[in-house]
């Protein structure tokens, strides 16, 4: 019997705390106008309402906001039957359990109203229109029954800096295409990617403030074309210089089939070094479409510039030595220095001499008949 009693008190000691926890109050009908973000000194006129069921005396439901200038205009309904209260101003309202405790079978609830205005915010930032928190007796918030409502403040300097940073950075954009464009570079996705962005940071500047979050949406959109964009012109041009590499190494394919069709050149001593060159330039220029399908746009160039250097090399080698075949002189001329002058100018004073010595000779005999 002793066990007994003591767990019959222990299990109402339970439901005593948890009655003194529970929430006893629901909030319905939430109206906010206007919806949406705010500028401000926006008007602002929250109604709501609050069914207060059995409601403890020692309790209390507080009311905060954030909005300047507020006012709160409040009903209490018991039965059908309304009760206003003073007007009250001030970014809080308390209503004691005292006003709200009635009998368990009576139907309490309470009809508010808050007016204001939007508050001035030095950077765009949520603000609370309403919170709604019921108090237990001992003063402690019973946050599982809290009902908070938000809307976004603007300020509106933050826009047009906003819009106007999007614009700049689009400009820039727009001098990247030109000039890829003025090199051949194909820019046909950027263009698409500019169009798009310029679309949307249009779309954002025509926008009312009360649709704040649109606006950066598009924002983001554009911000998020350009970027595209960007990266669009630096695959094209990857792909540009892997093309102008590609215009030398073919040029010299073309001479090498030239050298080994031919049987008098084809074992030529100098087409070794052109044709090591040439595969030297193929293999930068394979990098270089590998780096592209990584993304690495930047290593791409790097390597396929690489690639037209080396296959320059090899053609201009293998043009020049094309030439020369060609024209006959397949050894090098012999260098004449000062010493070979010298003996060259000797003998040709003793051929003069001789020659005159001869001719002097034949005149004298053709004289003597």
């Amino acid at each position: 019997m002793k066990g007994l009693m003591k767990w019959t008190v222990l299990l109402i000691f339970l439901i005593v705390c948890i009655q003194a926890v529970s929430a006893t109050t629901s909030v319905s009908d939430v109206t906010i106008d206007p919806s949406g973000s705010l500028t401000p000194g926006t008007p602002v006129t929250v109604q709501f309402k609050i069914d207060a069921g059995s409601f403890p005396s020692g309790g209390e439901i507080r009311l905060f906001t954030d909005l300047d200038s507020s006012a709160w205009t409040y009903t209490i309904i018991v039965n059908g039957v309304e009760n206003i209260r003073p007007v009250e101003g001030g970014r809080t309202l308390a209503i004691s359990g005292f006003e709200l405790s009635y009998k368990p079978a009576d139907d309490v609830s309470v009809r508010a109203t808050l007016e204001g205005v939007a508050p001035s915010v030095t950077q765009t930032s949520n603000k609370t229109l309403i919170r709604i928190t019921e108090y237990d007796s001992n003063g402690k918030p019973i946050t599982s029954s809290q009902v908070e409502k938000t809307a976004l403040v603007i300020n509106t300097g933050e826009v047009a800096s906003t819009i106007a940073s999007a614009d700049a950075e689009l400009q820039v954009y727009r001098t990247h295409i030109d000039e890829k464009a003025a090199l051949g570079i194909d820019t046909s996705v950027a263009e698409v990617k500019y169009n798009e962005a310029q679309d949307k940071i249009d779309s954002a500047r025509s926008r009312p403030s009360n649709q704040y979050a649109g606006a950066q949406g598009d924002l983001t959109t554009a911000t998020a074309a350009i970027k595209d964009g960007e990266t669009a012109l630096d695959k094209a041009w990857a792909e540009y210089e892997v093309a102008a590499a590609q215009v030398p190494i073919t040029n010299v394919d073309a001479i090498i089939a030239w050298f080994k069709g031919n049987s008098s050149t084809a074992n030529d001593q100098q087409l070794p070094t052109i044709i090591t060159k040439r595969e030297v330039a193929v293999s930068y220029v394979s990098t270089a479409n590998d780096d592209i399908a990584d993304g690495s746009y930047p290593q791409a160039r790097q390597k396929a510039q690489d690639a037209f250097l080396k296959a320059n090399e090899s053609y201009t080698e293998a043009l020049a030595r094309q030439k020369q075949l060609s024209s006959g002189w397949s050894l090098p001329l012999p260098k004449i220095n000062s010493t070979m002058f010298i003996i060259l100018g000797v003998v040709a004073v003793i051929l003069v001499v001789v020659g005159v010595i001869i001719y002097r000779k034949r005149s004298r005999w053709d004289e003597l008949g």
